[in-house]
């Protein structure tokens, strides 16, 4: 039977991609591989083929000699941007060499697309709205990461005939989004810190501006990358088309959760503002931003208010701290 593998499938993305796969993809086997480092074992759906694995070092030639593997969707990633600074070997370890280990694959065993998500991060400051055809300048080591993977990717289009689409996602939320690691997703973060009665913190003057994207508007589009003809080595941005700050964004959410007290904490390097066009993704992968901002952090509240008592992530040390911000140490 034809597959289609999931790297990340523990994440907000992958678990919910997998999901969606599942209820209108019937005709395919879903296989799924997570280390479970940042995801979590229930997000998965019982369904998948699930492999506890790191993609960055383990071998992952027998599943692609089990199945026939058809599309890739690589998602697995550590998106703790503005962390990545203070923990360089991970980051390179865990995107770029952990790409390069699923790029391997797809061209020893012929898979038909592989979909890579990437990120804003490529774009570094740039001039938004930040338009596929920008030259990326990232400005962490992250977007580095992010951007030397989708080099690769080219150069095995070029060389090897793999086909591809890279997916630039924005600030994606919801269902099943890691709300207890606090270098990472900050709407997932506040709202850990209102249930654990904490204020919301943010960095600077919280000006900076973002689009903030509801995971369930994205999921049809997704198919469409792997599948669609005219997403054949293409770089689409995916996600809302709506910026805000990220004070605005803590406002809406403090409204949806009830009241919240908001602190502002020192500023670190990061880009002011970072909001991407959004017309290729329309034109490409019919895409649809249905949802406000406000509705969608409803519908992302009433689920984290079931959620089970979990601790905060927290880096026990890390590769490099000078430098490293007051609210890390």
């Amino acid at each position: 039977m034809k597959s289609i593998l999931i790297t990340g499938v523990a994440g907000l993305l992958g678990s919910r991609i997998a999901d969606w796969l599942i209820q209108n993809q019937p005709d395919y086997t879903i296989l799924g591989i997570d280390n479970l480092s940042g995801g979590y074992l229930e997000n998965i759906p019982k369904e998948v083929v699930f492999y506890q694995m790191d993609i960055s070092k383990d071998d992952l030639e027998p599943i692609f000699k089990t199945y026939e593997v058809v599309y890739v969707y690589h998602l697995a990633a550590y998106a703790a941007e503005g962390l990545s600074p203070f923990i360089r070997k991970f980051n390179y370890t865990n995107n770029l060499l952990a790409t390069a280990n699923v790029v391997n694959e797809c061209i020893k065993f012929n898979v038909k697309r592989l979909v890579f998500t990437s990120s804003m991060a490529v774009y570094g400051e740039g001039n938004p709205p930040f338009h596929e055809s920008h030259k990326p300048s990232p400005i962490d080591p992250y977007g580095v990461a992010k951007y030397a993977c989708e080099l690769d990717i080219k150069i095995a289009g070029e060389q090897h005939d793999l086909d591809w689409c890279i997916i630039r996602p924005h600030n994606v939320y919801g269902k099943n989004q890691n709300i207890w690691d606090k270098y990472r997703n900050v709407l997932g973060i506040w709202m850990y810190q209102k249930l654990n009665e904490q204020p919301f913190t943010i960095f600077g003057d919280g000006l900076q501006k973002r689009a903030f994207s509801y995971i369930d508007d994205c999921l049809p589009a997704f198919w469409g990358a792997a599948t669609s003809t005219k997403a054949s080595k293409e770089i689409i941005n995916l996600g809302g088309i709506q910026e805000t700050s990220i004070l605005g964004a803590a406002e809406i959410l403090s409204e949806v959760v009830g009241g919240a007290e908001i602190i502002f904490l020192e500023s670190r390097h990061e880009v002011k503002y970072a909001y991407p066009t959004h017309q290729k993704s329309i034109d490409i992968l019919h895409y649809q931003d249905k949802t406000s901002l406000r509705i969608g952090l409803d519908k992302m509240w009433q689920w984290a208010q079931q959620q089970p008592q979990r601790s905060q992530f927290k880096w026990e040390t890390y590769e490099l701290e000078n430098g490293i911000y007051q609210f890390w140490k």
